[in-house]
């Protein structure tokens, strides 16, 4: 599944936890090799989904900034 293909996961307007409980949440109901497009608001989101993704395994595989925040493409492994 390519970036256009991924499921989008607007956590827009969540605070610190709760973008990276969230996305952890959704991560695990997904399968392997599914990907996933997750959309932020939150400031620490740039510091937090990417150790997530290390802490639990997942792939990151893009972090862009988005006028309203970042958007993070991640390849559950």
């Amino acid at each position: 599944m390519t970036a256009s293909h991924a499921e989008i996961y607007d956590l827009r307007g969540l605070k610190c936890p709760l973008p990276v409980l969230r996305c952890r949440k959704k991560l695990s109901r997904m399968r392997a090799g599914d990907e996933l497009s997750v959309e932020t608001s939150d400031p620490l989101a740039i510091i937090d989904i990417p150790h997530m993704c290390r802490e639990d395994g997942h792939t990151l595989l893009e972090a862009t900034p988005t006028e309203a925040g970042h958007r993070f493409h991640i390849r559950k492994t």
